[in-house]
């Protein structure tokens, strides 16, 4: 029943707590996975060894899917996604461009089926914030069927 989902770590941090016997390491790890058919999640997860974070994290990911509205391979409109001092911009590009993004955004972008979009990442270059501003913008993305039919429209009516 389980679906395949293509899994990617966008960052590893290992934390460092002294006590009184030395060190003590612990592991964070961001992942994100997806079908790369439109629905994507991220998780975060920590623990005291690598794989088990990276695990916790893939569990999280899958409980937070999203669907991403796509026209053919790319994303139907310009969106800015905001989440803090992160602002992430995404803009449908040509057949063909590819994916134009550096580190998280393109991560986020691979798993969840998306070919061609232009990104650029302002602000803040915390791969988690600049994750959750990439989610904020995929989900104000509008579908053209939907905005259609809460207008009370067809399509051809709307695009002409």
């Amino acid at each position: 029943m389980e679906k395949e989902f293509a899994e990617k770590l966008i960052k590893l941090n290992r934390v460092a707590k002294v006590v009184k016997g030395g060190r003590r390491f612990s592991f964070s790890a961001l992942v994100v996975v997806g079908d790369k058919n439109g629905r994507v999640g991220y998780g975060y997860g920590k623990a005291n060894d690598v794989s088990e974070a990276i695990r916790k994290g893939v569990d999280r990911a899958k409980r937070s899917m999203i669907e991403i509205p796509r026209q053919k391979f790319s994303i139907p409109h310009e969106v800015n996604g905001r989440f803090k001092s992160a602002e992430v911009l995404l803009k449908p590009a040509a057949p063909g461009t590819g994916i134009i993004a550096g580190g998280p955004v393109r991560a986020v972008l691979e798993v969840g089926g998306v070919h061609d979009v232009l990104s650029k990442s302002m602000g803040s270059q915390n791969a988690i914030n600049i994750v959750k501003a990439v989610f904020a913008g995929l989900e104000s993305l509008m579908n053209a069927r939907e905005v259609a039919r809460n207008r009370g429209k067809g399509l051809k009516e709307m695009w002409g």
